[in-house]
């Protein structure tokens, strides 16, 4: 059988939601039929991997059905051969060499940052007095250089996503300051800019059920449904579908 597709959720920053991204799109892809394999390498935190143990108490303890993914653990290199249409990889916010190796092994890498030069020194360094970008980070480095390696190996490069995540809903006053950083570095390190999650309740109260909007319905309700979990359902659905990731599951 034909390998997983490999999906990394990383950077080399906490706080960026590395860990909310991860859980949404591998439940988003079981909701479409794929099956998801899943690896959390932050060994530290493990916010994946108490997500998805979260998931199966509250549906055994409520007598529902949902689909779950295989949770993995262990040699990084048995995970790329498991059995799966998709390994989704969490890492952790530092650089690690498992970390390293997971993002080489990737055909697509998605980088949440929050919507801030605070996130931005993650990605690029700018001039202090202008903002003019200088050059791309470590971090950036770094996948660049694996990006090439990948593409001199199979002909195809590695697809890196950046996700402007937790976007609030009024317009910050250095947006475009933002916008214009990230498009001017985008066009030295090949990476693509597409919006993320916006900051909403909903994602922070399911969390702890280990479900997502997605998993709502008649029989899963452990909070108050109203029509913002309706526009976070398809926010999500937009972002999948801006991640190529629906026709994927589709096609396996």
């Amino acid at each position: 059988m034909s390998q997983a597709s490999i999906i990394v959720v990383g950077n080399e920053k906490g706080g960026a939601g590395k860990s909310t991204i991860a859980v949404h799109l591998a439940t988003a892809l079981m909701h479409e039929g794929a099956r998801v394999a899943v690896l959390d390498l932050d060994i530290r935190q493990q916010s994946t991997g108490h997500f998805f143990g979260n998931r199966k108490a509250w549906t055994e303890a409520n007598g529902v059905s949902l689909p779950e993914p295989i949770l993995l653990s262990g040699d990084l290199h048995e995970a790329i051969g498991c059995e799966a249409d998709f390994l989704l990889i969490d890492t952790p916010g530092a650089d690690t060499e498992l970390s390293r190796a997971a993002h080489r092994a990737a055909d697509l890498i998605v980088t949440p940052m929050n919507d801030s030069f605070v996130d931005f020194d993650m990605l690029g360094v700018v001039d202090p007095v202008s903002l003019a970008v200088l050059r791309p980070s470590v971090y950036a480095q770094a996948v660049w250089e694996a990006r090439k390696d990948r593409a001199a190996q199979r002909g195809r490069s590695i697809d890196w996503v950046v996700l402007r995540n937790r976007l609030a809903s009024v317009e910050p006053r250095n947006r475009k300051r933002v916008d214009d950083r990230l498009a001017a570095l985008a066009r030295r390190t090949g990476f693509r800019a597409i919006a993320g999650l916006r900051d909403r309740v909903i994602y922070r109260e399911l969390f702890p059920f280990g479900l997502t909007v997605n998993d709502l319905s008649t029989k899963v309700r452990p909070v108050q449904v109203s029509l913002a979990h309706v526009a976070a359902r398809q926010e999500l659905r937009v972002l999948m579908s801006d991640l190529g990731l629906i026709e994927l599951a589709g096609a396996g």
